[in-house]
C-alpha cells in the first residue's frame, strides 16, 4: 500500500482540484502495466514531477523519481524521500544513485529522470546528460519519453509562483517506449530527437500568446533563447559557488 506514498497521491490530487487545473493526459498506453522502464521527463519546473506521476498512477504504477541529494537537508522533504522509494543523487559522485536505479529498474520499478538534469529556463530541451540511456541499457527497460507541458506557469526559475487558483491547463504525453538497444550516445540521441518532436507537438496544441514569458522564443515567448538561458545558469552556478565559499 505504501501509505506515505497513497498519501502524497491523495494531496496531489487535491491540490490539482483546488487550483482548478485541468491535466490532459495523452498516451497512457504507453506506461507499462508491469515491468521497469525509465521514465525520462523534461524539466521546466519545479512541480513537472507531480503530473507525470499523476499520469502513471492512473495506470497503477507508481515513479521512483532520483532527486538531488541537498534535498535530504530539509527534514519533511528527507522524511518523504526515505519512505517513498525516492532516489537522492549527489551530483559530485552518482555512482551510488545510478547503481541504486539499475536495481530498481531490475526490481520491476519505473524509475524517474530529468535528462536534462537542471530546469530549461527556454522551455525547450537542453542538451542531456546520459544516465537515463545507460540505466536502461544496463538494466535492459525500455525508456518512456514524456513531456509535461504548462507546469513552467505555476513555479518555475526567476519568476514568482502562482500555486493559488490559477486554472492553467497542463499536458502530460507519454511517448512510445524505445526499446534498450545500441550504445548509450545513440539511445541518449534517439532519446532527445523523440522528446524534441513531442515536445514541439504538444507546445503547438497548446496556447501559446506572443510576448508571454512562459511561451518559448521559438513561438514568440518572451523566455530566453537557450543560449541566453545557457548564460543565466552559469551565473546561477557561480554566484552559488562564491555563497559556498563564503560560508566557508
Amino acid at each position: 500500500m505504501e501509505p506515505v506514498f497513497r498519501t502524497l497521491e491523495i494531496a496531489s490530487s487535491m491540490a490539482v482540484r483546488a487550483t482548478g487545473t485541468k491535466i490532459t493526459f495523452q498516451g497512457l498506453e504507453n506506461i507499462p502495466a508491469h515491468g521497469g522502464a525509465v521514465v525520462a521527463i523534461n524539466h521546466t519546473s519545479y512541480i513537472d514531477f507531480m503530473p507525470a506521476a499523476l499520469g502513471t498512477h492512473l495506470r497503477k504504477r507508481r515513479i521512483r523519481f532520483m532527486i538531488k541529494a541537498e534535498m535530504q537537508d530539509v527534514r519533511i522533504v528527507n522524511f518523504l524521500i526515505s519512505r517513498t522509494g525516492t532516489i537522492p543523487v549527489n551530483r559530485q559522485a552518482g555512482a551510488d544513485a545510478y547503481l541504486e536505479a539499475v536495481r530498481q529498474l531490475r526490481a520491476g520499478e519505473l524509475v524517474g529522470v530529468y535528462p536534462e538534469a537542471t530546469i530549461s529556463r527556454a522551455f525547450v530541451l537542453k542538451d542531456f546528460k546520459s544516465g537515463a540511456a545507460r540505466m536502461a541499457l544496463q538494466a535492459q527497460v525500455p525508456i518512456i519519453p514524456c513531456i509535461v507541458w504548462g507546469a513552467q506557469r505555476v513555479w518555475t526559475k526567476d519568476h514568482p509562483k502562482d500555486l493559488g487558483r490559477n486554472n492553467f491547463p497542463i499536458t502530460v504525453r507519454y511517448g512510445t517506449p524505445l526499446p534498450p538497444v545500441g550504445t548509450p550516445a545513440g539511445l541518449d540521441a534517439v532519446l532527445k530527437d523523440r522528446m524534441s518532436a513531442i515536445l514541439q507537438e504538444v507546445q503547438l496544441a497548446y496556447p501559446h500568446p506572443p510576448g508571454e514569458w512562459w511561451v518559448p522564443e521559438c513561438l514568440g515567448g518572451g523566455a530566453p533563447t537557450l543560449e541566453q538561458a545557457k548564460k543565466l545558469d552559469e551565473e546561477e552556478l557561480a554566484e552559488r559557488a562564491r555563497r559556498a565559499a563564503e560560508r566557508r
